[in-house]
């Protein structure tokens, strides 16, 4: 069994099997055997460079600033967030941003007013970050994502590596906790997310994001009311023209 096989990442049998024996690994080497050995010049970051985006951005930065960075703008986004994109980008040096736009005909025929996330937060989700994310990532074999076990029940089995279709997803953060991801900030002096200080664990679109209670979990200001946890590229396969 190599790691070069991506084929055998199709078996979620191996890919848990790879998870047990990477568990120990230091994460920046982790990410480095991710990004240079293991599937080099097929892998993307994608980051909604939210609350604790900063430590993958930077562990990037640290391997190879040339990484793609997917980001999906929705339209909907805290001004504070793009803020904070382009100041991470630039204290980084990060040079290779590819941000995902929602189809202009698609919400135009679907989201005329901008209001569809107060009727139904599925299809918005979907127009304005499924498929564009969808879409963005078609011709890579592997994609990292900022995910952790502690962030909600729904996360708490989350394997370091899953298979998505063909493509597979990586998990590099999943055993991290809040106390971890705060001392790798301060230790490598990265700025914090302004939305951070109001309340705001857990950061997604404007719309639909609202300050954590204390004592609730980080993502749940998240669709407060709606019964809604998840925006949907993490419940679904990202394959762009299929039926997502």
């Amino acid at each position: 069994m190599t790691l070069h096989d991506v084929s055998l990442f199709g078996d979620q049998i191996v890919a848990s099997r790879l998870a047990a024996k990477f568990a120990n690994v230091d994460t920046t080497q982790f990410l480095r055997l991710a990004i240079k050995d293991l599937f080099p010049g097929r892998i993307a970051l994608v980051s909604s460079f939210g609350a604790d985006s900063a430590v993958l951005l930077h562990m990037i930065s640290q391997i190879d600033k040339a990484t793609p960075v997917v980001f999906v703008d929705t339209k909907h986004l805290f001004p504070e967030t793009l803020a904070y994109r382009d100041q991470l980008v630039e204290l980084l040096g990060l040079t290779n941003i590819d941000t995902a736009y929602p189809d202009t005909d698609e919400l135009a025929a679907k989201d005329p007013e901008n209001f569809l996330w107060a009727k139904d937060t599925d299809a918005c989700c979907e127009i304005r970050k499924v498929l564009p994310l969808a879409k963005t990532l078609k011709g890579y074999e592997a994609w990292i994502t900022g995910r952790k076990r502690f962030q909600a029940d729904t996360r708490a089995q989350l394997p370091l590596f899953e298979t998505d279709g063909d493509r597979v997803k990586v998990n590099p953060l999943a055993n991290w906790n809040a106390t971890r991801l705060l001392e790798y900030l301060d230790a490598h002096h990265l700025p914090r997310h302004s939305l951070v200080a109001k309340g705001y664990p857990s950061i997604g679109c404007l719309p639909c994001t609202s300050p954590v209670r204390p004592g609730e979990d980080p993502r749940a200001g998240r669709w407060r009311g709606r019964g809604k946890t998840e925006c949907g590229i993490h419940t679904t396969t990202l394959d762009a023209g299929s039926d997502i």
